[in-house]
């Protein structure tokens, strides 16, 4: 599941044929699921994880948020949501909210750039 996830791959392609085969061929064992139980195993883990994320936050505190950006060696941009809130001793919390990869326009320019001047 990871894989279509990462990948961006509709959760029907797992219907192709071909792509069944060829995942049997390569591990035969392995016993691809419909795309209805993709849907459903996806649904319930976003579920959980917002659950998770609930529970973590503070009922009664407001939070602040920040929006965290950076790129790797590899030149993958990321960025991230997180949530910063006091708790009752007075210590700094923090609940990452979001992380995703970042496929902006902008960051191909500075990229074309820095190839540039470079």
């Amino acid at each position: 599941m990871l894989g279509f996830v990462s990948a961006h791959i509709p959760w029907d392609a797992v219907s192709n044929l071909q792509l069944r085969w060829s995942y049997n061929a390569l591990r035969s064992e392995l016993v691809l699921p419909s795309a209805s139980t993709l849907s459903n195993i996806c649904r319930r883990e976003y579920t959980l994880t917002v659950d998770a994320i609930k529970k973590q936050l503070p009922s009664t505190n407001k939070v602040s948020l920040a929006l965290d950006g950076w790129t790797s060696t590899n030149k993958l941009a990321i960025t991230s949501v997180i949530a910063y809130y006091m708790d009752r001793n007075w210590a700094l919390r923090e609940v990452q909210l979001a992380l995703d990869e970042v496929n902006s326009p902008i960051f191909s320019y500075f990229e074309s750039l820095l190839r540039i001047t470079g």
